[in-house]
């Protein structure tokens, strides 16, 4: 990798949405939708926010605390919105907002947020350069702020426990 200027793009340009009906392959007996379901799609959701930011391959390393605030039920749409909130040299954040929505009702649930670290790759498999995230609304910004925060407390974590050299 060399020291030359990185690229800039705006983060509006990795925007995704995304929506999948709950069937009964994705419900356990209760009639909520498994977690796994949820995180794949939220997996993959983002990694097209990644790629679409990056224009390259793109492979998650890890996927931040996801709480389920509540139930997603059978029959529910859930709707996934992601953009990239950070990037680093080679490392990109992407931030993921999953609801639900009762067809029926209209009525729209936010049920998770999730942060997942990515890192671009090349045919090698390499890490590559990603170009930097460029914020442009308020709401960009104060994304762009917490997720630099994550990531300084990501890395601090990995320290701690000798995953990377200090």
């Amino acid at each position: 990798m060399t020291d030359a200027p990185r690229p800039k793009r705006p983060a509006r340009e990795s925007y995704n949405q995304t929506s999948r009906l709950m069937m009964p392959t994705d419900a356990n007996n209760l009639g909520h939708v498994f977690g796994g379901a949820i995180l794949a799609m939220i997996d993959m959701t983002a990694a097209i926010s990644a790629i679409r930011h990056a224009h390259a391959t793109c492979v998650t390393v890890s996927i931040d605390r996801v709480d389920f605030r509540e139930p997603i039920h059978l029959g529910d749409l859930v709707i996934m919105k992601s953009a990239v909130n950070f990037a680093g040299r080679t490392s990109l954040e992407v931030g993921v907002r999953v609801e639900a929505e009762n067809l029926k009702t209209g009525e729209r649930r936010h049920t998770n947020t999730a942060y997942v670290s990515f890192v671009a790759v090349d045919l090698e498999g390499r890490p590559s350069v990603v170009p930097e995230v460029v914020p442009e609304s308020a709401e960009e910004q104060r994304r762009f702020a917490a997720a630099a925060r994550r990531r300084a407390h990501r890395l601090e974590v990995l320290r701690s426990e000798g995953q990377i050299k200090p």
